[in-house]
């Protein structure tokens, strides 16, 4: 076990709800697994012998009300070392929206839904202009909660705001029930060339049930190949839940893949999450 605690953790993509919040929708009584409050106590409990040196909190309702419930629980909470919320990009009002967010020491993101939105080319509407240049002048990140539609797409954004740091959540979510490869595999290469980081979470969740962890090596071989350095690892706890798998589950899954896949596992596991997310300024 000591080898096992000796790699530093940042979980570079988890989330905290409570049923109770503001605003909250999901998850609903038809997700069972994991249809209750989950807080940081819950998430420490679920981690075993590894300890954590930080976790990247991340928006799961698409709402102000959901950000800044997050945010009053990062300041309150060491552990949470970024806050990745979410602004109605296509607002008047974002921009100021977006510069008081970014006024809080913790916030270094924002997400879009953009899976839940049918318009696979939304992210390119003209409207939505003035809310990316304040997130940009703010220094902010944008996760793109996306799906393999969204790729060339996405290669077009990136090619149009060169100078806003893109990460992809879940590796876009490949079919990984069907075990299907392309176009993902090529879609995604094209977004690895443009400098674009990735997170190797997610992919439980899109397998079928009992489907097992192996069959994503393919998947988890590709993202190491392709990302390198940029490719960081998170849990996406307790969403992962619904794999029936719990953290560290996925944790040692992950670990085992991307190190015969030939993965910089410090990095993975850390280092690319801390650059990416500036956590370095943390101390």
């Amino acid at each position: 076990m000591s080898g096992e605690s000796a790699l530093r953790v940042i979980d570079a993509h988890q989330h905290f709800w409570s049923l109770a919040a503001p605003g909250h929708a999901w998850p609903t009584p038809s997700e069972a697994a994991i249809h209750r409050d989950f807080g940081p106590a819950d998430l420490i409990a679920v981690t075993g012998d590894i300890a954590l040196a930080g976790t990247v909190l991340v928006q799961s309702q698409p709402t102000d009300a959901d950000t800044d419930w997050m945010l009053a629980l990062a300041a309150a909470t060491p552990m949470v070392q970024a806050v990745v919320g979410w602004v109605d990009l296509a607002d008047p009002a974002a921009p100021a929206r977006i510069a008081a967010l970014a006024a809080d020491p913790k916030l270094r993101g924002l997400r879009p839904m953009l899976q839940a939105i049918d318009d696979t080319d939304w992210l390119l509407e003209k409207a939505l202009e003035p809310a990316l240049a304040a997130m940009q002048a703010a220094g902010l990140r944008l996760d793109a909660l996306v799906q393999p539609r969204h790729l060339p797409m996405l290669a077009r954004f990136v090619d149009r705001w060169p100078d806003l740091p893109v990460v992809i959540d879940h590796a876009a979510k490949p079919f990984a029930a069907q075990g299907t490869l392309d176009p993902w595999r090529d879609d995604i290469a094209a977004l690895a060339a443009r400098g674009v980081h990735c997170k190797l979470s997610g992919l439980r969740t899109e397998q079928r049930p009992g489907q097992p962890a192996d069959a994503l090596a393919p998947y988890v071989a590709h993202l190491v190949q392709c990302f390198g350095e940029r490719l960081m690892w998170g849990s996406d706890w307790p969403v992962l839940l619904l794999a029936g798998d719990d953290w560290r589950d996925w944790y040692d899954t992950a670990r085992r893949m991307a190190g015969d896949a030939g993965a910089d596992l410090p990095r993975l596991f850390a280092g690319a999450a801390a650059k990416f997310y500036a956590l370095e300024d943390r101390g």
